[in-house]
């Protein structure tokens, strides 16, 4: 993983958690609550992108983080483009290397991409522009950092600690860049009991996630939990997604109101979205008393526009005057 600071320490890109230090995630995650605003609040408006052109890539379908990362940059004022891969030159055969190349000759700062090519970011990373940023929306299964952080965000502001909490990601583990993000962030920032839980063929390989307890038994895994992180089952990238029978599943390891009473009584429930109601989740449980999904979601926008605001100070630093 290439080096995604400046030489100040400043952020320049963001495609992984890895190596960034604790005082960074704590700088980012201050400055995500700074911008944070809640429903019926006046939106927050700044110009810390202005003069900036953000480009938004979105390669895989998105509801949350597409939506969150556009009002982020409009809310800091940037110049915004928003492409799929329907409206880009990428059905017509153009590489994505080509798609940056035309949109760097148009002055676009920051390009925030999600594909499902592995690898795909830090390609784009290594050529790139000298003044480009690249932050990466969803890498495959590989990694999700703004998720990660609005994860992160989301625990500490009921918990406000991570040391000696015990936290229980349930499900499809193994295909997913939410997961490894998230589990990161939970490990720089102190916490050592995370637990993996999920059927044999949906936990991750033995060589990842470093010091979690696996379970294949749901109760065993939340007992006690503080925190119980559903993830729904990603059947587009499995190959035998049609043998999985969702009814199955959910008695299997589906979150119900039943299990939640083995966590702790004032568990925390997420879900990075989007819910399979009635497969990973209850629909009582995903919007009863436990829940901070929603939140999740509002956090996200705090967070994405935390990190852009870091890398835009460091942009500055970098640009050549007129």
């Amino acid at each position: 993983m290439r080096v995604q600071t400046d030489g100040t320490g400043g952020l320049r890109h963001l495609i992984s958690l890895d190596g960034l230090t604790r005082e960074m995630l704590m700088a980012i995650l201050d400055r995500a609550e700074s911008y944070r605003r809640f429903p019926g609040q006046p939106a927050y408006e700044g110009r810390e992108l202005a003069g900036v052109t953000l480009a938004n890539l979105f390669f895989e379908p998105s509801t949350r983080t597409r939506a969150s990362f556009d009002l982020a940059s409009r809310r800091l004022g940037a110049h915004v483009i928003n492409l799929d891969l329907q409206s880009s030159s990428r059905a017509k055969g153009e590489t994505m290397l080509d798609t940056i190349y035309t949109l760097e000759a148009m002055n676009t700062d920051i390009f925030v991409i999600r594909d499902s090519e592995p690898g795909l970011p830090e390609f784009l990373m290594d050529h790139a522009a000298p003044h480009v940023s690249v932050i990466s929306a969803g890498e495959a299964h590989v990694s999700h950092p703004t998720q990660g952080l609005l994860d992160v965000l989301t625990i500490r502001s009921h918990r406000r600690r991570f040391a000696g909490l015990k936290v229980a990601i349930v499900g499809d583990i193994r295909h997913s860049r939410v997961a490894r993000s998230t589990a990161r962030a939970l490990k720089t920032l102190g916490t050592t009991d995370l637990r993996l839980v999920a059927p044999q063929p949906l936990l991750p390989e033995e060589d990842e996630f470093a010091g979690a307890l696996r379970f294949t038994r749901v109760e065993d895994g939340i007992t006690g939990a503080d925190v119980i992180m559903m993830l729904r089952i990603q059947k587009e990238r499995m190959a035998q997604a049609a043998l999985l029978d969702d009814q199955a599943y959910f008695r299997e390891y589906g979150l119900d109101a039943r299990r939640v009473k083995l966590a702790s009584p004032d568990v925390l429930v997420m879900h990075p979205g989007p819910m399979n109601r009635g497969v990973e989740i209850a629909s009582d449980v995903a919007d009863g008393p436990h829940s901070v999904i929603r939140e999740q979601v509002n956090n996200g926008v705090a967070v994405r526009m935390a990190v852009l605001a870091c890398i835009a100070a460091t942009l500055t630093r970098h640009r050549k005057p007129l």
